[in-house]
């Protein structure tokens, strides 16, 4: 999975369960009367889309974002309306699961060549001569 069209075509939102609550902050008298927060709920361990690779990655990676039963639990209440908010959170899910499923190569460590080291060391022998000449004699 590279893009979040690839997350959105296997369907892991389906798997999601989505609840709704009241909205704290400014809004006025439309925050006590309507639910505007939309919590996103998913459960990695009892997914059906993941394979036991991917769902590894993701136990690992999002360790300190789960519960104890493993759940990533995400939540939006930016906009005054659900039906935005639903659809923040949903993207916000997509970029969480496609950050986390990303592998890195590990790196490889270069050599410094012999003309760049030998480099290196005259440019400090220089340096230094220049510094020696500044001192005061006596």
């Amino acid at each position: 999975m590279k893009t979040i069209e690839d997350i959105q075509e296997r369907g892991l939102i389906k798997e999601c369960v989505f609840k709704t609550a009241r909205s704290g902050g400014a809004g006025g008298q439309n925050v006590n009367k309507v639910e505007m927060k939309v919590e996103l709920w998913f459960n990695i361990t009892e997914s059906q889309k993941l394979t036991g690779e991917e769902r590894d990655l993701l136990l690992n990676k999002l360790a300190n974002k789960l519960d104890k039963e493993n759940t990533l639990h995400l939540q939006e209440q930016t906009d005054r309306t659900q039906l935005k908010n639903k659809e923040l959170v949903k993207e916000k899910f997509y970029k969480v699961i496609l950050s986390a499923l990303k592998v890195f190569k590990p790196r490889k460590p270069t050599k410094i060549s012999k003309a760049a080291r030998a480099k290196r060391l005259n440019n400090k022998k220089v340096k230094s001569e220049v510094k020696q000449l500044r001192k005061k004699i006596g």
